[in-house]
C-alpha cells in the first residue's frame, strides 16, 4: 500500500505544480496586459492632451488649458493626476507658463532630454499608481499642423511633455480573484483525478501487495502462497500463471534442501536463500563428481594426493598445509607435501603416529579452541587446524594448516566441511588404490622373505635403468646363494629349509638402505643392488651380509643345530656392463667362480671371467 501513496503523493506534487505553474503564468500575464492596457490609455490621453493644447493654442486661447486638463482629469476616473512640464526651448520663447507646469521629479527632466517615453509602478498598500511620462515632439504633418510656425525649434525637438498617474488597483483585485478562481478549479481537478487513480489503481496495488508476499515467502523456499486479485483481463491471467508455476514450484522443489542435504551435510552453504542453496550444493556435487571421475583413472595413490593437494590450494586457497599418509598398523606417518620447509608437527610424530591429536581423537583440531591444543606442535606464534580422515583400519591422512592470522584460519575452519567432501569422494578411489597396491605389491613380492621377486625385477628393470641412465646413476650388483643348500632340504627337511631363507632375508633388509633393493631370484639365490654405493661401500654391505649371515645358528632337532654359509658374487654397472641385465649376469660369473674355488667367498667381477673358460 506503500506504493499506492507514494503514487498519490507523486501525482498530487505533479498537479499542484502544474496548477502552480498556471497561476503564475496567469499572474503575471494579467499583470502584464493591465499595464499595457494602462500604458495604451495614457498614450491616447496623452494624444487627447496633445490635439487639445494645439487647438487652444491656434484659437489664441492657451491661458485657458489649465480649465481643458482639469476637465480630462476629472472626466477620467482611472487618471489619478495629470501634469504637463514644458522644455527649455519653449520656456525661453514663452516663458515657465503656469505654476502646476514645472519640472515635479527626475522622470520628467529624463523624458524632457531623451524624448523617450516611461513609465513607472508604484505599489502601495493600499493602491498601486502606474505612472506614465510621455514627450511632446515637434512635427510637421501633411495635415497642415506644423509646429514651428509657432515655436522656435527643430523638427522633432522636445517641446515638452505630459505625466499622468493612473490608479490600477483594480488590477490587483482582478487578478487575485481570478487567481482563486484558478487554485479552486485545480484543486477539483486534483481532488477529481486522485479518486479517479485510487479507483483504478487500488486493485493493482493490491495485485502488487499480494505478488511481492508471495515472492517474499517463495524467497524463504515456501511456494504454497495463493495469488489473488480483483483485476481482470491480463492481471486476472497473470495471478493464474503465477498460482501454477508456484504449485509446480512446491511439487517439484519442496524439500530439495534436504535431500541435498543427504550428500552434502547441512551447514556447508551459509545462506537464507534456499534456491541459492540448492544451486551452490548442486555446483559443489559436481565439482566433486567430476573430482571423482577424474580420480578414478589415476594410476595410484600417489596422484590421487597430488589431487587433493591441487584442490586444498587452488579451490579452497590454502597457503600453507602439510599432507601426511598414516599407517595405522605401524603407528607410523609419512610427510606427502608440504608448503613450507619444516612442519609444525615434532619429529617423533612421524614415528608415533598417535601422538597427533588429530589422527589419535578423530576429530578436527584447531589452535585457537584452546592455548597449547595439540602439546606436539610448535606453532611458533602460528594458528593451525589439522583434519584427520580415515581411509580404512589400516590406513588415514591428515591435512595440518597453518597461518600467521587468526582471521584467515577462522576462515578455512569454515571451509572442513567441503573439504571433507571432497575427502569421502576421494575415501573409496584411495582405498581401491591401496588395495590394488597391495595386491600389485603381494604379486611382486616372495611370501615367504617379504622380499621382491624376479617379477619385479623383470618388470621394472628397465625403468630403473632408464632413469640411472638419464640420471647417471650408478648400482652395485650382488648375486648371493647359499653354499650346499640342497643338502640342507635332503638332509633336514624344508621346514629347515624355508626357516634358512626367511633368516637370509631378514639377514639382507638389516643390511641395505632404503634406496637399496633385495630380491629373491629364486630358490636359494639372491640379489641385493645397492643404489649410487662405491666399490669400497658395496664391498663392506657385502661383507657385513656374509659375516651376519655365518654367524645364524639354525636348530634342526634333537638338540642339534647347524650353521651354513654363502657366496657372493658382484659387479657395477655401468662399469662393468652397459645394462643392469648384464651386470646381473656377470654377477652370476663371479658367483660361480666363488663357488668353484672353494665357496664361502666374496668375488668381484673381473672381464676375465668372462673370457676363460677356466675361470667358469
Amino acid at each position: 500500500m506503500q506504493t499506492k501513496f507514494k503514487l498519490l503523493f507523486i501525482v498530487t506534487l505533479m498537479l499542484l505544480a502544474l496548477g502552480g505553474a498556471t497561476i503564475i503564468n496567469v499572474s503575471l500575464n494579467f499583470r502584464d496586459y493591465s499595464i499595457k492596457g494602462a500604458v495604451e490609455k495614457a498614450t491616447m490621453t496623452a494624444a487627447v492632451v496633445k490635439d487639445g493644447l494645439t487647438a487652444h493654442m491656434v484659437n489664441g486661447i492657451m491661458d485657458k488649458r489649465q480649465y481643458f486638463l482639469n476637465q480630462i482629469s476629472n472626466n477620467y476616473d482611472d487618471v489619478h493626476s495629470l501634469w504637463i512640464v514644458r522644455s527649455d526651448n519653449v520656456i525661453k520663447q514663452y516663458g515657465n507658463g503656469f505654476g502646476s507646469e514645472t519640472l515635479r521629479d527626475a522622470i520628467d527632466t529624463k523624458v524632457l532630454k531623451t524624448g523617450e517615453m516611461l513609465t513607472e509602478i508604484n505599489e502601495m498598500t493600499d493602491k498601486i499608481l502606474l505612472r506614465v511620462t510621455i514627450p511632446y515632439k515637434a512635427t510637421m504633418n501633411n495635415d497642415g499642423t506644423n509646429c514651428l510656425s509657432c515655436h522656435d525649434v527643430k523638427n522633432g525637438d522636445t517641446l515638452g511633455a505630459i505625466s499622468m498617474e493612473f490608479d490600477i488597483t483594480n488590477m490587483r483585485s482582478a487578478g487575485f480573484l481570478t487567481i482563486l478562481k484558478i487554485l479552486g478549479l485545480n484543486i477539483i481537478f486534483i481532488i477529481i483525478v486522485l479518486i479517479l487513480i485510487n479507483h483504478y489503481v487500488t486493485p493493482y496495488m493490491k495485485l502488487f501487495s499480494n505478488m511481492q508476499e508471495g515472492i517474499t515467502k517463495a524467497h524463504s523456499g515456501d511456494f504454497t502462497h495463493k495469488f489473488t486479485t480483483t483485476v481482470s483481463g491480463d492481471g486476472k491471467q497473470i495471478v493464474s500463471q503465477l498460482n501454477t508455476l508456484f504449485q509446480k514450484m512446491q511439487e517439484t522443489f519442496g524439500d530439495i534442501k534436504y535431500n541435498l542435504a543427504t550428500f552434502i551435510p547441512q551447514g556447508c552453504v551459509a545462506s537464507a536463500d534456499p534456491l541459492y542453496e540448492a544451486k551452490t550444493i548442486i555446483g559443489e556435487l559436481s565439482d566433486i563428481y567430476k573430482f571423482k571421475k577424474t580420480i578414478e583413472l589415476d594410476a595410484s595413490k600417489e596422484v590421487v594426493y597430488t589431487r587433493i593437494i591441487d584442490i586444498l590450494t587452488n579451490k579452497f586457497e590454502v597457503e600453507h598445509f602439510a599432507f601426511y599418509e598414516i599407517d595405522t598398523v605401524k603407528n607410523t606417518r609419512k610427510l606427502i607435501y608440504i608448503t613450507k620447509e619444516t612442519s609444525i608437527c615434532h619429529d617423533e610424530v612421524d614415528k608415533k603416529a598417535d601422538l597427533c591429536r588429530a589422527h589419535r581423537t578423530k576429530t578436527d583440531v584447531i589452535s585457537t579452541d584452546f592455548v597449547n591444543l595439540c602439546q606436539y606442535c610448535s606453532a611458533n606464534g602460528d594458528y593451525y587446524t589439522c583434519i584427520p580422515f580415515t581411509i580404512n583400519e589400516e590406513n588415514s591422512i591428515a591435512i595440518s594448516i597453518t597461518s600467521d592470522c587468526e582471521d584467515k584460519i577462522n576462515a578455512i575452519t569454515t571451509k572442513i566441511s567441503s573439504i571433507r567432501n571432497y575427502l569421502e569422494a576421494a575415501k573409496p578411489v584411495i582405498e581401491s588404490k591401496i588395495l590394488m597396491s597391495q595386491l600389485r605389491d603381494t604379486s611382486l613380492r616372495d611370501a615367504m622373505t617379504g622380499l621382491y621377486n624376479r617379477r619385479f625385477l623383470e618388470e621394472f628393470i628397465g625403468t630403473l635403468m632408464s632413469q640411472a641412465t638419464r640420471t647417471e646413476e650408478t648400482y652395485s650388483v650382488m648375486m648371493l646363494d647359499v653354499d650346499f643348500f640342497k643338502m640342507v632340504n635332503d638332509t633336514y627337511g624344508h621346514d629347515i629349509g624355508d626357516k634358512v631363507i626367511v633368516e637370509i632375508g631378514k639377514v639382507l633388509l638389516d643390511n641395505i638402505r632404503e634406496a637399496d633393493l633385495a630380491i629373491r631370484y629364486g630358490g636359494e639365490e639372491f640379489i641385493i643392488m645397492l643404489h649410487n654405493a662405491d666399490q669400497k661401500g658395496a664391498l663392506q654391505v657385502a661383507q657385513k651380509v656374509h659375516v651376519a649371515f655365518g654367524a645364524l645358528v639354525f636348530e634342526v632337532g634333537n638338540g642339534e643345530t647347524i650353521k651354513k654359509t654363502m657366496s657372493i658374487g658382484m659387479a657395477r654397472f655401468p662399469e662393468d656392463g652397459d645394462t643392469i641385465w648384464k651386470c646381473i649376469k656377470f654377477a652370476d660369473t663371479a658367483l660361480y667362480v666363488a663357488k668353484t674355488t672353494g665357496r664361502n667367498k666374496i668375488v668381484e667381477y673381473t672381464k676375465e671371467m668372462s673370457e676363460s673358460g677356466e675361470l667358469r
